[in-house]
């Protein structure tokens, strides 16, 4: 009986590729949740809920708030995932300023920025899960119980993120909340729908 072929690796080039646009798709994403004036799950969604709340810049919150997450990563996944997903925590913040300062978003329809931005950050967390990357918080919480229990990442998260969700009821306009709950679930969906354990084996 023949087996299947190992999938090759990915390349030093393709991995640096991949992860560049993983942050450029993130970033654009988080833009739009920001012209909505939404949140989103995960510590991207904390950090915009306290950017809120607080006169702190998304940018400068979203390091600091993933900052603990790295040591738990530099422990269960290594130093290459870690390297990588700072790096990416770090691209995105700039990104993310970087594309606001570009993009005219003002009259921007909210629930057309709450869907689009959340399945363009589920499409970017998407590239750098499959390059051996993430943005930290959550998404480290939601791999590793994937790897070691076999739970999919997307539902995981979907989770959590119902925490950052029902928080920003405390900040934000109840019609805005409830815009922010269907996006968490439109970007956990792109998740768990596309990143099963055992199902991409070219990393």
């Amino acid at each position: 009986m023949s087996t299947a072929t190992p999938a090759p690796p990915h390349t030093r080039v393709e991995d640096l590729l991949s992860l560049a646009t993983g942050v450029y798709v993130v970033s654009l994403g988080l833009c739009f949740l920001q012209a909505a004036g939404a949140v989103t799950g995960g510590t991207a969604g904390l950090a915009l809920l306290l950017s809120y709340a607080t006169p702190v810049g998304f940018g400068l919150l979203f390091v600091l708030i993933n900052l603990p997450a790295f040591a738990v990563a530099a422990w269960q996944k290594g130093t290459a995932f870690t390297v990588k997903s700072l790096a990416c925590v770090v691209g995105v913040s700039f990104a993310t300023r970087l594309q606001a300062d570009v993009l005219d978003l003002d009259g921007l329809d909210k629930l057309y920025g709450v869907v689009t931005g959340n399945l363009l950050a589920g499409v970017g967390l998407l590239i750098l899960f499959r390059h051996g990357a993430s943005l930290g918080g959550f998404n480290i919480v939601a791999l590793l119980m994937q790897e070691k229990l076999g739970l999919r990442a997307g539902y995981v998260q979907m989770v959590l993120d119902v925490v950052v969700v029902l928080g920003s009821a405390f900040v934000v306009d109840p019609s805005v909340v409830m815009l922010s709950a269907i996006g968490a679930v439109v970007l956990n969906i792109v998740l768990a729908f596309n990143h099963r354990p055992g199902r991409y084996m070219g990393l």
